[in-house]
């Protein structure tokens, strides 16, 4: 088959163009039968011919518009590849087709995976290919086609077009290489859930850790008791001033057990303090204060506490003078 086309806008005489040819030189010419038709005038003829010197004139009306005399095969386009056959083994296929009854081909088979970004090809002279090197166990695509040699026809010839694109995985055909996306729902549900009970162990493993480094903070290192709740009023109106702070709450009534014999809580704020005159002489401590004395004088042991008051606040009892105080 020869198909002839040309560009129908260029006359604007709106006259179908008729084709009159012959293959070799024994024979007349004849006019087309087979036209192709496009915006309802003739753009080209389809010609039963052979490898042969094609005589070819094309009219407007009785007007030769064009005379041409080519051989046919420097515009040689072979036909796609037909009746491609697959044969399986371990990591190979082989690609069988029928050959085209024309010297100096060429056929390509390419193939592919979904997650491959482009084809592979091999060629060869004859249209039995192996492929070596494929996994079976995934989804491959195939294609081909003929291609004409340069020495043999010329630049003008082209290849055929791809033969139909078929799928295979392993030896068994295949609609398509896209995997459903209803088979891939278990499996994400599967990972998103192994995720999060991953991402709530985390969380509850740190939680854990935290509490536990708290109770070993608080073991290796007490915290210290607030004074302020034993001593009321001690760092608010005294500014920490123990001696103004025990001054102060000398008037302070002791706390009596209420009527009715009902056993009633203090208060965490709630002081005691009691008072009472000491006439014996006390043990000797060392003083609160010491007076200085003259460089190179001796120096004088310290003296027992006068008589005194007798205070006892929050647990703590104290030796109250006119001049010094004394925790027993």
């Amino acid at each position: 088959m020869v198909q002839v086309t040309w560009n129908n806008t260029e006359h604007a005489t709106g006259t179908n163009l008729t084709v009159l040819y012959r293959f070799g030189e024994d024979q007349a010419l004849v006019p087309c039968t087979n036209y192709i038709v496009q915006h309802g005038r003739t753009a080209g003829c389809l010609l039963q011919g052979r490898d042969d010197v094609l005589n070819l004139t094309i009219r407007d009306g009785p007007r030769p518009v064009l005379s041409m005399r080519r051989w046919v095969a420097e515009y040689l386009k072979p036909s796609s590849p037909r009746d491609l056959q697959f044969l399986w083994g371990q990591e190979a296929v082989t690609v069988l087709c029928s050959p085209l009854p024309h010297p100096g081909l060429l056929y390509e088979v390419q193939h592919t995976t979904p997650h491959d970004t482009q084809w592979q090809s091999q060629v060869s002279e004859v249209c039995n290919i192996t492929i070596r090197g494929v996994d079976v166990e995934q989804c491959h695509l195939f294609r081909a086609r003929v291609k004409t040699k340069d020495s043999y026809y010329g630049p003008k010839a082209s290849p055929s077009d791809w033969s139909q694109v078929t799928h295979w995985r392993g030896a068994t055909t295949e609609d398509s290489c896209v995997q459903p996306l209803v088979g891939l729902w278990p499996r994400w549900t599967r990972f998103f859930l192994v995720c999060s009970l991953v991402s709530l162990l985390t969380v509850a493993l740190l939680l854990v850790a935290l509490w536990k480094a708290q109770r070993v903070k608080r073991l290796l290192m007490p915290s210290v008791p607030d004074p302020r709740g034993s001593f009321s009023g001690l760092f608010e109106h005294h500014q920490g001033n123990l001696q103004e702070w025990i001054a102060d709450t000398q008037d302070v009534a002791p706390w009596r057990k209420p009527p009715g014999g009902e056993q009633e809580q203090p208060s965490e704020q709630t002081l005691e303090v009691q008072l009472s005159r000491v006439d014996t002489e006390l043990p000797a401590a060392p003083p609160t204060r010491e007076e200085e004395a003259p460089a190179g004088s001796p120096r004088l042991p310290p003296r027992d506490p006068q008589a005194g008051n007798l205070v006892s606040l929050g647990g703590f009892t104290f030796v109250m003078t006119d001049s010094a105080y004394m925790k027993l």
